[in-house]
């Protein structure tokens, strides 16, 4: 198949890309560079420079001719969508529309969207934990409430043009070439500023809990469903939380310091607790995670530790 892969210079968006090639698909790249690298984009596959709200969204597709689009691409930072709700909703609402636009207007068949698991139903009720994917949305960040308002236009297009999707809600994603400048990861922030010998920060207690996913069973997740789950919607996971503080830990060990972090003030829009009920993508389509947190932790530590420019820059 012809795809095109938003964001496929990024880190999520890379693996795929590389993946996809490996099952010998042609992949075109469309990243704008603002967080990605260009050095991460697969040098069998073709790179267009681009925002997604510009019109030459439509000349790329026109050229590409695509039967599928994974989409990737991003404004991913809750902190930041607090901030610049208006920045947030034109990247990640308004270029997905224009996204979606040329998806219509190309005959593209089908299309795989990155949604958010970790904000998109806000904060649950403790008891209620792994919730699946009918738990109630009420997302407490514009980050995740652009996120969920996609899934809406994923709907209608389909209803109304015949673009067929899949939508994954993502949980906490780390692995290796994940940027702590550009892309929200606590795992690239603690691993680096650790090797560099300086204290990261913890906001809150430590207590805060998250579903770390390793970028590996994302992309097999994300290569599934190209021609499987049509319509539908999955949450992927372990379905378990890990402590910030635990997270800090197993990164301080895989170095091998001593250095303590430093403690701040919760931010605002942040959920303490998410975990995900992935068993409904487990039963209809046999996905399961493989990569164990600690062994994800030491394959991550051992990128950072190769790329000492990373870690001076950040």
């Amino acid at each position: 198949m012809k795809i095109i892969v938003t964001g496929g210079a990024g880190f999520i968006g890379s693996h795929t890309v590389d993946a996809l090639i490996d099952a010998g698909h042609k992949v075109a790249v469309l990243d704008d560079l603002s967080t990605g690298h260009k050095e991460n984009i697969n040098h069998k596959a073709t790179f267009h420079k681009a925002d997604l709200r510009d019109g030459v969204i439509q000349e790329i597709f026109a050229e590409e001719k695509p039967d599928a689009v994974y989409h990737l691409a991003a404004q991913v930072k809750v902190v930041k969508s607090i901030n610049d709700p208006v920045f947030d909703l034109e990247v990640n609402l308004g270029g997905t529309i224009n996204l979606l636009d040329a998806c219509r207007k190309n005959n593209v068949k089908k299309i795989i969207y990155s949604s958010t698991g970790g904000a998109v139903y806000g904060e649950p009720d403790p008891d209620d934990l792994p919730i699946n994917e009918k738990y109630i949305l009420n997302p407490l960040s514009f980050y995740g409430i652009h996120k969920h308002t996609v899934e809406h236009y994923l709907y209608l297009f389909k209803v109304n043009y015949g673009l067929n999707y899949t939508i994954l809600r993502y949980p906490n994603i780390y692995g290796p070439r994940q940027d702590p400048h550009g892309e929200a990861g606590v795992i690239a922030i603690f691993s680096i500023k650790l090797l560099d010998g300086r204290r990261p920060t913890i906001f809150g207690d430590g207590s805060k809990t998250r579903d770390y996913l390793y970028v590996e069973d994302v992309v097999r997740a994300n290569l599934l469903v190209l021609d499987k789950g049509d319509g539908e919607i999955f949450n992927i996971g372990w379905g378990f939380g890990i402590r910030d503080d635990e997270v800090f830990k197993d990164i301080r060990d895989a170095i091998g310091c001593r250095i303590e972090p430093i403690n701040a003030n919760h931010r605002t829009g942040e959920v303490v607790h998410i975990y995900l009920d992935s068993s409904k993508i487990r039963a209809q389509l046999g996905w399961k995670p493989i990569v164990d947190f600690k062994e994800g932790v030491r394959r991550s530590v051992e990128f950072y530790r190769k790329r000492p420019a990373w870690i001076k820059s950040f």
